[in-house]
């Protein structure tokens, strides 16, 4: 029988983050339906939802006004321009509740948003999560069929960009099978498996 997580780890903060169409919020999905424990953060948007997103589960689907408010009260954790178009942001408050209340608690974000909290949460654990090849993260994002050609020449290039950020990372996830990749990567919040030493 393992050993149950103790308080500390269950109260660090990790950090998913990956490529375009890698999967992120996949994967995410799968732990909140198998892991109701872990608690995961949604995220603020100011593009439109996606066929099948709801607002406030998915993402909170938010105006430009809004989010510039909310830049200004302070209320994000992290924020950046995802693509060169919409913004993404990390609500700051349910993050800090979560880590209060000693829940293991799970960001799903972008690079960008993921060096932001680097800077100030230092002591969090940040995952990469890779695709099996760049050949199926091309499939990827070509049969998800929600953005036009042009915009998935843009987000190939950022993606490409992405990939070459994992050294950054405590620890990659391959992102070969949902399910697993999920389970692998609550494995790592909980301590279960030790993450790799960061590479300087």
């Amino acid at each position: 029988m393992s050993e149950a997580p103790s308080a500390e780890r269950q109260s660090r903060l990790t950090v998913l983050a990956g490529p375009t169409a890698v999967g992120k919020g996949t994967v995410a999905a799968d732990v909140r339906e198998h892991h109701p424990e872990v608690w995961i953060s949604t995220s603020v948007t100011t593009r439109r939802p996606r066929p099948g997103e709801v607002h406030g589960r998915h993402y909170w689907f938010v105006s430009d006004t809004d989010f510039d408010e909310m830049i200004a009260r302070g209320e994000l954790l992290e924020w950046a321009v995802v693509h060169h178009s919409a913004r993404y942001g990390t609500p700051r408050a349910p993050v800090e509740e979560a880590l209060a209340a000693g829940r293991p608690a799970l960001l799903e974000i972008d690079l960008q948003g993921a060096r932001q909290v680097r800077e100030s949460m230092p002591g969090a654990l940040f995952v990469f999560l890779a695709p099996p090849s760049w050949e199926e993260l091309v499939r990827r994002l070509v049969g998800r069929g929600t953005e036009s050609e042009q915009e998935r020449r843009r987000r190939l290039t950022t993606a490409a960009e992405e990939l070459a950020s994992e050294p950054e990372f405590d620890a990659v996830v391959v992102n070969s099978e949902v399910h697993a990749a999920g389970e692998e990567l609550v494995a790592l919040m909980t301590g279960a498996r030790a993450p790799r030493p960061r590479l300087q």
